[in-house]
């Protein structure tokens, strides 16, 4: 492995990592506020598709999160970024929270999919409707793939199973846009003066975290809260950099070793 560089850039996950829904990971914002009281750089890197990106500013901001607009990049911003790119007319199956993010985009006439998650709306007229548009050519664009997310109740099923739905079904494949694609991780750190090689990634999927940062070229800090589950740094190839209880204790291996 290439020597690694002094480290210059943090990258750090929302959902399940700093907050499950509204409650925040016990210590996360003052461990927040250690991290920012050092001279990395601080960046809040989400696949959230249920809100829009204003929305989760004020949930952060309710939970004492310092965090502003300009620090976090959404999968959302991602998705909007390539439908201008390709001049389409997407079918948004995402959440109604998260349609502000979309603003401007024309939507009548569609001939693109774009899915995220959206419970609501996943029903079979809907799904029938996407895959009529997909046999037709109309390219399929996925926020993100994950298996399931972590609710208050538990876990939940994520947009994944209905993308691979989708794709079985017409003999596609989706555009990802979202974690744990290598384009994220690089557009992210895009205007930061930071390299992968200069970074960390600390999040709770074992796959769209830290597989994808570690992919990137960057090192991947494993999560105990959220989704994970017992085993799932054994679930990638590369094994996480470091697997540890919590964003807190994260931030304290951060501040002991690599600073």
């Amino acid at each position: 492995m290439a020597a690694r560089r002094a480290l210059k850039a943090v990258l750090v996950d929302l959902s399940g990592t700093l907050h499950i829904e509204d409650a925040a990971v016990p210590g996360a914002q003052e461990a927040l506020k250690r991290l920012r009281a050092t001279s990395v750089m601080v960046r809040f890197v989400t696949n959230t598709t249920k809100e829009s990106k204003q929305d989760l500013l004020e949930r952060l901001k309710k939970l004492e999160f310092d965090i502003s607009e300009d620090e976090i990049f959404t999968s959302l911003t991602a998705a909007r970024n390539l439908v201008e790119q390709k001049q389409v007319r997407p079918m948004l199956l995402v959440d109604d929270r998260a349609l502000p993010d979309f603003k401007g985009i024309q939507t009548s006439d569609p001939n693109a999919v774009v899915i995220g998650l959206a419970p609501e709306h996943f029903n079979y007229q809907i799904l029938n409707q996407a895959f009529r548009l997909l046999l037709d050519g109309a390219p399929l664009i996925a926020i993100h793939k994950a298996r399931y997310y972590k609710r208050k109740d538990g876990l939940a099923l994520g947009p994944g199973p209905f993308v691979t739905a989708l794709e079985y079904a017409t003999d596609t494949k989706a555009t990802v846009v979202g974690k744990p694609e290598k384009t994220f991780f690089l557009e992210a750190l895009r205007g930061t003066g930071c390299e992968p090689e200069e970074t960390v990634m600390i999040g709770d999927d074992c796959r769209d975290d830290v597989g994808g940062a570690q992919n990137a070229g960057m090192r991947g800090i494993l999560v105990k809260t959220g989704k994970y589950r017992a085993a799932d740094e054994d679930k990638i190839n590369p094994a996480p950099y470091l697997t540890c209880e919590s964003f807190p204790h994260a931030v304290d291996h951060i501040l002991q070793h690599l600073l």
